[in-house]
């Protein structure tokens, strides 16, 4: 009995010292981007169309797209980075890849696509 505690607290101790430690990522853009368009609708009148991305640590994140107060979209995404350009990528859907970067500019830092358009502003 006393072999085979020695050899359990053996292969625990082995076992706890060859875990690794996640690295922090502290990467500027986690945190929650949104942007709010207010739609005119000649029959639904006037709301507000809102699309929210949230950014965590470990390179994935939640979107969600709003129509009104009504959920239309909520998917997961990944996202990388290479030399300031984002990459967001939704697996499983039909939607694009978009590729953004962090811009400041007069609203405040804004997250902008290749094109110059933006795209989301950090709230």
């Amino acid at each position: 009995m006393k072999k085979l505690f020695s050899l359990l607290a053996i292969v625990t101790v082995i076992s706890m010292s060859s875990c690794t430690e996640i690295p922090e990522n502290n990467d500027p853009i986690i945190g929650i981007w949104s942007k709010v368009n207010f739609v005119t609708d000649q029959e639904a009148g006037r709301y507000t169309s809102k699309q929210e991305w949230i950014f965590n640590d470990v390179y994935l994140g939640r979107y969600h797209s709003y129509e009104g107060s009504q959920l239309e979209v909520k998917t997961d995404f990944s996202w990388t980075e290479d030399n300031g350009v984002y990459t967001i990528s939704y697996p499983g859907t039909d939607m694009p890849e978009q590729r953004v970067s962090m811009k400041t500019s007069e609203e405040g830092t804004v997250l902008e696509d290749t094109q110059g358009n933006i795209l989301a502003l950090r709230e």
